[in-house]
């Protein structure tokens, strides 16, 4: 494992992306941690805030293949720096809004879409047109695991720095981080893209994909004919398709957890660094998960991969709802979750990469975490909405048990090659 990113330039190059990750991915999915303080400071109600985050889970998919389609005709370099700026701002001026129009504004579009320029999509294909395609599968496993490493590490310091200087000052806290993420920009968008260019590594199949490519689809061909062209092949595809219904159910799971997990803490009479380590647990344990997942795209069908994670995710709810509800049971939890958290993506950028190729990865794969997000508003707004209305989560339990049942049969049909022996050297 890992064999791949021995080179040095490629090693630099995937954790500069992996450090871009920890800090874009940390700072937003730690947000829930935000939800109770923000409204008791400023009494706007909890369905409120929710709906802020919820705008802010959309925005920041729907920022995806825009940056994608930006960075894929202009380079990386612009739109991580931009973004990075935006998560900063956002942060920033959050401490003094008190709107729900503030939030949706801070939160809700200034943070999401700065989190969203410096995330999956332009990192993952950015990290990929300079990689050798022997190395984009492990490289995708750790870049992955950055976002989940950047996770374990914000969410207990961030509950430290609220308890210590209140939410506004780790809030601010979290515009200074983003800054320091500016230097790492450069290692992504200097010196020339692996052998071929983005153009060529468009014919060689798979990025995040060790393996041997199978042989060039219409919608590859496509992509020689520009963006528009890619695009309209692309949604034509029916695994594409099915492959955006299973990715809209791990937002919504996501999105729900991240948003809601610190109230549904609260509603069990357990203290708030229950919540706080459950989001770290959650981030450690994913970073296994991504940095294995990025190792399966290699040797097993990624549709088989995300069909069992999928399913998993059904089976621990489950088991969730029928424990009694103690710490212990939330770290659990907490660990079963984080094996699959965010480590579907790296087989889900697998089968974009075989389906079209890498030329316009950053723009497809943008797509789908489109589709991821419109999930995650839906789980944070939904989520808000139950809790004001019926007082608990219950409800939205059952619905993301449901949800997670469908994504793991919804990605069996997806057509994708199967896995080839490697040829010897």
């Amino acid at each position: 494992m890992f064999r791949t990113l021995r080179n040095r330039e490629i090693l630099l190059t995937t954790l500069a992306a992996a450090g871009i990750m920890m800090i874009t991915m940390g700072s937003r999915q730690s947000l829930g941690l935000f939800v109770s303080p923000l409204n008791t400071s400023t009494g706007l109600g909890i369905a409120t805030v929710s709906l802020a985050l919820a705008i802010g889970q959309f925005t920041w998919g729907l920022a995806q293949p825009i940056a994608g389609a930006i960075a894929d005709r202009s380079g990386p370099r612009a739109v991580l720096i931009g973004g990075l700026l935006l998560l900063a701002l956002g942060g920033a001026i959050t401490p003094f809004m008190d709107s729900g129009l503030g939030l949706i504004v801070s939160l809700g579009l200034l943070s999401a879409i700065g989190s969203g320029a410096g995330s999956f999509s332009v990192l993952i294909a950015a990290a990929a047109q300079r990689l050798p395609a022997e190395a984009r599968g492990d490289a995708s496993g750790v870049i992955n695991a950055g976002g989940s490493f950047g996770q374990f590490v914000f969410a207990p310091i961030l509950q430290k720095l609220i308890q210590l200087f209140g939410w506004m000052g780790a809030m601010w806290a979290l515009a200074a981080v983003a800054l320091a993420a500016l230097p790492l920009v450069g290692r992504l968008s200097g010196g020339p893209p692996a052998s071929g260019g983005p153009a060529a590594a468009g014919g060689a199949g798979d990025a995040a994909h060790g393996a041997d490519a199978p042989p060039r689809t219409a919608a590859q061909a496509a992509s020689d004919l520009g963006m528009r062209a890619a695009i309209r092949h692309a949604m034509s595809d029916r695994s594409y398709l099915l492959l955006h219904a299973g990715f809209f159910t791990c937002g919504f799971h996501i999105a729900f957890l991240v948003t809601h997990l610190p109230g549904e803490v609260d509603l069990c009479g357990l203290p708030p660094s229950v919540a706080s380590w459950s989001l770290a647990i959650i981030g450690l344990s994913n970073i296994v998960g991504s940095l294995y997942a990025g190792s399966c795209v290699a040797r097993y069908r990624s549709k088989h991969v995300l069909t069992v994670m999928y399913g998993s995710r059904a089976a621990l709810i489950a088991w969730y709802l029928m424990m009694p509800r103690t710490e212990w049971t939330f770290y659990v939890f907490a660990v079963g979750l984080g094996f699959t958290w965010l480590a579907t993506v790296p087989p889900t950028a697998a089968i974009v990469g075989k389906l079209f190729g890498v030329r316009y990865l950053a723009t497809l794969f943008g797509l789908t975490l489109l589709s991821h997000q419109i999930g995650g508003f839906l789980g944070a707004w939904l989520g808000g909405i139950a809790v004001s209305r019926f007082g608990d989560f219950t409800w939205m339990w059952y619905a993301d048990m449901a949800l997670a049942a469908l994504a793991a049969l919804a990605n069996l049909p997806i057509r994708e090659a199967p896995m080839r022996a490697p040829q010897p050297a």
